[in-house]
């Protein structure tokens, strides 16, 4: 080989090192964020529930925005905000389900001993262990 010619594979062998280094770190920031948008944001919060009371409060916003200038809200906006409000009951009722989101955010609350953390009962909506029925062959 020729000088010139193992120059250019040394610089190129540089450039892959360096390429290689990056996407590493990369890699390792783009993991950092899963995890912390995923195992910590999401603990308490699920990003569904979280986008969909921001989708309903942007549209509560139009409807106020009709009302404060003195105009009729039209009733594609009243239809929505219709629509938002069964689809919140229904979400809300998943979530506080055995096994939702929230249920289990409620059981870790309930679960605190001391009582200057929690000022509310949050034991009023967990359902009772389900009892095994005696003659159930499971």
């Amino acid at each position: 080989m020729t000088d010139r010619t193992e120059q250019l594979l040394e610089q190129m062998i540089v450039q892959l090192d360096r390429i290689a280094r990056e996407q590493k770190t990369t890699r390792e920031l783009i993991s950092k964020f899963v995890h912390a948008m995923v195992d910590e944001a999401e603990a308490e919060i699920p990003e569904k529930y979280r986008r969909f009371c921001n989708a309903m409060h942007d549209i509560h916003d139009i409807k106020y925005m009709y009302e404060d200038v003195g105009s009729s809200v039209p009733q594609h906006i009243l239809r929505a905000c219709e629509r938002f409000d069964d689809r919140f009951r229904q979400i809300e009722k998943d979530m506080n389900a055995e096994g939702g989101a929230f249920s289990k955010i409620r059981r870790e609350m309930a679960t605190r001993d001391d009582a200057t953390e929690n000022r509310w009962d949050h034991t009023r909506l967990l359902y009772p262990p389900k009892k095994e029925d005696g003659n159930a062959s499971g």
